[in-house]
């Protein structure tokens, strides 16, 4: 598969077969993904792998209990667009997808969000060139409970910065028409 192949195939997928994703697999993906760039070389990023459907449904209940909170705290709170999907009960914010791989890192670094977005892009990039579909899930940031953070192993001083649901897919979405770029200028 070509460069220009792969970035045409890593798409958003919401749909996934009824197969778990080995973690071995997982894990060598893992290990690409830290080759991305990142600031100072500091390499932040922390990676846990949730392979546990019972577990993932928490996690969005969890999600989709803290995120409707917040929007009834701020009725103009940007997520406000998803009130009526977070209600509905069956609604899932992973997509019912079998395994999720969440990066985080320590909550001061000021590059984290970066470091990690590079670390995620390479990890969705790998996965796709093995054929499998993944997802950035914001919504599945909005992990509040002190239980469940420590199940998941997840510090206090740490950050959620990208979790990302991964699965074999049921079909690849076509590539959604993109603007032309905006170069705003050429200084030659």
């Amino acid at each position: 598969m070509t460069y220009e192949e792969l970035l045409k195939k890593r798409r958003s997928v919401r749909k996934y077969q009824d197969k778990p994703v080995a973690v071995e697999l997982i894990q060598e993906m893992i290990k690409e993904s830290t080759l991305a760039p990142n600031a100072g070389n500091e390499q932040p990023w922390k990676f846990i792998i949730v392979n546990n459907r019972e577990m993932l449904q928490k996690i969005s209940d969890e999600s989709k209990k803290n995120i409707l909170a917040r929007i009834a705290a701020n009725p103009d709170d940007y997520a406000k667009k998803y009130q009526g999907m977070l209600q509905n009960e069956s609604f899932n914010v992973f997509y019912n997808a079998p395994c999720l791989m969440m990066i985080l890192g320590l909550s001061h670094l000021k590059n984290l969000h970066v470091d990690c977005a590079l670390a995620a892009g390479y990890f969705m990039l790998a996965a796709s060139s093995r054929g499998l579909g993944t997802c950035w899930v914001n919504l599945g940031t909005e992990i509040h409970d002190p239980e469940m953070l420590r199940e998941l192993a997840i510090p206090d001083n740490c950050t959620i910065v990208a979790p990302i649901i991964l699965g074999y897919p049921e079909n690849i979405p076509s590539v959604p028409k993109r603007k032309e770029a905006e170069i705003v200028k050429i200084i030659r």
